[in-house]
């Protein structure tokens, strides 16, 4: 491979990595140079949803606002070549003719396609949606976010659909696009040719011209508005780079993997556990098994199951905080470690745990249907929670693999999950495979390095996840055991379960 690289004496170049999470949002400023990527925190702000009359909402005005908060935060750290925007997926916002917003963006976890998902699907027909889409059968994908809409006058005013990192590229520039990345989680995209599918759209009687013109990750997304750059400092003319704005793309692109045989889950809020492909999956199989066929950098297909990640672990702290009981993170993990293990077990994807009012309880619940005495200390929960997103992980890389025909060798766990030590050596034990963890700061350094590429300073997927790899501090997990344990734990969760643990109905 040529390098792109820039000369040893050029000094390192500045990117704003804007990444939004479902709790809270961030600019970063990254530095790409002379071998180097370095990452500083400029500024972060809250992601608080609002409970409204009519649902659950993002704020995106006030997140809008802490984005140009972060931006005059980077420009006061030096010149700034280009912007990114990363968020999460499916959510969207709607314009009308003029350009204005129609109202806040749903939160996925709104119930309102509650049951109608299912609706959808069998109106179109499950095997056709996934032949098309390639997607897992999530009931807050776009296309059934929009068939819950169908009848509103949001929908009926509308002239543009933006998801979440495209609107805010929009009110940054002006510019109207939809990254591919993101795109490729509505179910609205034909994954096999990375067009908008018009037979998907039309059997949900979705106006297709609602959908706006695809850009790859990498590619310009227009220049900051001359207001946004005298909000924030930046120079006029600064770019806004499309890079791969879905986060779970960026931190894809950013799993220091530099040979065959890795598998990567990408842990959070969400815990997504797969392969990255050259092609789709869609066989009757793969769809039965749940599994996705998202876009990746380059053409490449994120083929993962999502998965419930640390939300349970921070659902759980939070209904305890409101009983009065704050539990600092460290000392709970630690209560874990020495906790029983493999006691308790729960099935992460069962949607009970989608949106719970109280997640003790509702963990403590399905201890109880499963046959299991229920964890009483936070610590014992913790555990039960921790043993059991390594169990969904064994499960789901192990058919991944089978699904796809390819070996796995080792894991790289990146993502704020993978500092979470005892995550780490429970997957590596439940999988038997080594799992390399890091770096937590996944998805921003992949939002850097797309910027980085789109400026030449670095070349493809290779050059940048080894660029990666020589950076960041990296830490390795050897699997403990024989694993007969956790076959054992799997095959009692299953029976006590009384239904498949892996299906069609997760994340």
């Amino acid at each position: 491979m040529t390098s792109t690289a820039p000369p040893a004496s050029a000094a390192p170049t500045a990117f704003a990595a804007v990444d939004l999470g479902a709790t809270s949002g961030r600019v970063i400023v990254g530095r790409v140079g002379q071998g180097g990527l370095d990452l500083t925190e400029v500024h972060r702000f809250p992601n608080t949803p609002l409970r409204l009359p009519t649902g659950l909402y993002w704020n995106l005005p006030g997140l809008f606002q802490g984005v140009l908060d972060g931006l005059r935060e980077a420009a006061g750290t030096g010149p700034v070549a280009s912007v990114g925007i990363d968020t999460w997926a499916v959510d969207y916002g709607l314009l009308d003719a003029d350009g204005a917003l129609l109202g806040l963006p749903h939160h996925y976890r709104d119930d309102r396609t509650r049951g109608l998902a299912e609706r959808v699907r069998d109106q179109v027909g499950a095997r056709r949606l996934y032949g098309i889409t390639g997607l897992q059968h999530l009931p807050f994908n776009t296309v059934f976010q929009l068939a819950a809409a169908r009848d509103s006058a949001q929908l009926a005013a509308a002239r543009t659909l933006l998801l979440v990192p495209d609107l805010l590229a929009y009110w940054l520039t002006g510019s109207v696009g939809a990254e591919i990345t993101n795109a490729s989680t509505t179910g609205l995209l034909d994954v096999r040719t990375g067009t908008w599918s018009r037979d998907i759209a039309a059997a949900t009687g979705i106006d297709p011209a609602l959908l706006p013109p695809l850009r790859e990750p990498g590619t310009p997304a227009g220049a900051l508005l001359p207001h946004v750059t005298a909000a924030t400092g930046l120079a006029p003319g600064t770019p806004v780079v499309a890079v791969a704005s879905h986060d779970t793309a960026s931190a894809v692109a950013a799993v220091p993997a530099t040979g065959a045989g890795a598998a990567y889950i990408s842990c959070g809020t969400w815990s997504l556990a797969g392969l990255e492909l050259d092609a789709p999956v869609l066989t009757e199989e793969s769809r039965a098994a749940g599994f996705t066929n998202e876009r990746g950098v380059d053409g490449t297909v994120r083929y993962l199951r999502n998965i419930m990640g640390m939300w349970l672990v921070e659902e759980c702290r939070r209904a305890w905080a409101a009983q009065g009981r704050p539990v600092a993170l460290a000392p709970l993990l630690t209560a874990a470690a020495g906790a029983e293990p493999l006691a308790a077990l729960i099935d992460p994807d069962a949607p009970e745990f989608l949106a719970p009012d109280d997640m003790p309880a509702t963990i403590a619940a399905a201890c109880v249907h499963t046959g299991r005495r229920p964890p009483a200390e936070p610590g014992a929960v913790i555990r039960c929670v921790l043993d059991s997103l390594a169990l969904a992980h064994r499960r789901v890389l192990h058919r991944a693999a089978e699904l796809a025909g390819r070996d796995i060798t080792r894991v790289h766990l990146v993502g704020g999950g993978s500092r979470n030590a005892l995550l780490c050596q429970l997957t590596a034990d439940a999988t038997g495979l080594p799992v390399v963890a890091g770096p937590a700061e996944a998805t921003a350094i992949g939002n850097v390095l797309l910027q980085a590429r789109a400026r030449g300073l670095v070349g493809g997927l290779a050059e940048m996840r080894q660029l990666v790899a020589e950076t960041k501090q990296l830490r390795h997990y050897r699997p403990q055991g024989d694993g007969r344990g956790w076959a054992a734990a799997e095959a009692r969760l299953a029976a006590g379960s009384g239904r498949p643990l892996i299906s069609g109905a997760g994340r």
